[in-house]
């Protein structure tokens, strides 16, 4: 073997072992968390540190290291080639690619991220000093950076310009895998799945709407509006100017306790009111509950888009989208869903849809309606009378308790397709179809 023949052997060494220590490193630093690496620095393991600042900002790294392993991987396979074809003739490109698709393959790539992978701490401490002083070293990152805008010319994307991100399927399928490995409990589970949505429910999603409101007149003396207060359950309570729509303020039921000790029991309850907060029925509950917070009200009155009164919000509202319902000692329960011996379910009218569709797995549409009773309204077009029906894609929504214009309960039942049409022809499934059944015929 030449001189020449010498240092290229050597040049290759040495680039194969860059090459897996990069590829050590590589895998090491992208499955150490966040929050791992955090640890890590609070027991005061050397390197943590930088592998804190790594962890936390991986765009500064990531690309150096994939275009320098790149660039490793490139000219050792040339110079690989190079050789054997001088030391091995016409065989010198069957041992080179020998070569570059088993030894590297082994030595560079699958021994040493199998290694970081099973010392994970240990690989990433290690690797963490070096890959920062690699990404600190300014001409490889300039370079790094103009090849991916180069590729975010060519390949314009959210993706390329702001880097990978997780979606909500994505984060919930993880989710579902730690609850399987028995990394977190099922109730962590459905904890971080109600955080999900809780990012894209409305206000009006969860408010009490107008018809279920208790108000007062804003003419009642404080005594009245106390024994209102008392008599519901209730620590605060909209105040009404000319009508539903004219709320003036919120009485609290501390004030009006205060001012009745105090002998002002005949006064007008405006004297106690407080300023009411508005808000629109689209704004986000996310955005909502840090306002609440801040602002210190736990009461707002919810506002459609004429500025009419579309119902009012709590903050126990909002949490229980969190942690589920907060029942209290004045609460009357009502089960939202309840399932008969006929194999139905009974519903409120006023449960979401996307509920109804998760305790039951159907398949009921979503739209500008939000609840059960609102889909109702949709497929028949009108205000349905006690007992009417209707069905939508072999469930059947009777609406079985009515009150004035408003639907109460619905019951919801899987059914066959039992009509025939008309004229003979084959059985049809209705839709949007108004029935009506005379219990007390069917009972004689």
């Amino acid at each position: 073997m030449t001189g020449p023949q010498t240092v290229m052997l050597v040049v290759i060494v040495v680039m194969l072992l860059a090459s897996t220590f990069l590829a050590l490193a590589e895998t090491a630093l992208t499955r150490m968390t966040r929050t791992k690496a955090q640890a890590l620095v609070e027991e005061g393991r050397p390197g943590a540190a930088r592998l804190l600042d790594l962890v936390e900002r991986p765009e500064r790294f990531l690309n150096v290291v994939l275009l320098v392993v790149l660039v490793f991987q490139l000219v050792q396979a040339t110079l690989t080639g190079i050789l054997a074809s001088e030391l091995f003739g016409a065989w010198g490109v069957a041992v080179g690619t020998f070569i570059n698709v088993v030894v590297v393959f082994v030595l560079a790539e699958a021994a040493p991220k199998t290694w970081a992978i099973q010392h994970p701490e240990r690989s990433a401490l290690v690797s963490a000093p070096p890959i920062a002083a690699l990404a600190a070293f300014w001409p490889l990152r300039v370079l790094s950076r103009g090849l991916i805008g180069l590729t975010n010319v060519i390949l314009p994307g959210k993706g390329l310009k702001e880097g990978p991100f997780v979606s909500e399927e994505e984060l919930l399928a993880m989710v579902e895998a730690a609850v399987e490995e028995e990394v977190i409990e099922a109730e962590e589970r459905e904890l971080i799945a109600q955080i999900i949505d809780f990012g894209d429910t409305i206000v009006r999603e969860v408010m009490v709407p107008r018809p279920d409101m208790l108000s007062i007149d804003s003419d009642f003396r404080i005594a009245d509006a106390m024994e209102v207060v008392l008599m519901n359950g209730r620590s605060r309570v909209p105040v009404c100017g000319e009508g539903i729509d004219d709320i003036v303020g919120v009485a609290h039921a501390k004030d009006l306790m205060r001012a009745d000790r105090d002998g002002k029991g005949d006064l007008p309850v405006t004297e106690v009111v407080r300023a009411a907060h508005f808000v629109p029925e689209t704004k986000r509950i996310a955005e909502l509950l840090p306002e609440m917070q801040a602002r210190k009200f736990h009461m707002a009155i919810v506002v459609d888009e004429y500025g009419g009164t579309a119902g009012l919000v709590t903050l126990e509202d909002l949490l229980e989208e969190l942690v589920g319902e907060i029942v209290d000692e004045f609460d009357l329960e009502e089960p939202m869903a309840l399932p008969q011996a006929d194999g139905s379910v009974l519903v409120q009218a006023r449960m979401p849809i996307d509920e109804v569709n998760e305790l039951l797995d159907v398949e009921l549409p979503e739209g500008d309606w939000d609840t059960v009773g609102g889909l109702m309204f949709h497929l028949l077009g009108h205000v349905p009378d006690e007992g009417e029906s209707t069905r939508h894609d072999g469930l059947l929504l009777r609406a079985e308790k009515v009150e004035g214009r408003r639907i109460g309960v619905v019951r919801i039942e899987r059914v066959a397709v039992i009509d025939e049409e008309a004229d003979g022809g084959e059985p049809v499934e209705g839709h949007g179809e108004r029935r009506r059944e005379d219990v007390d015929g069917a009972r004689s």
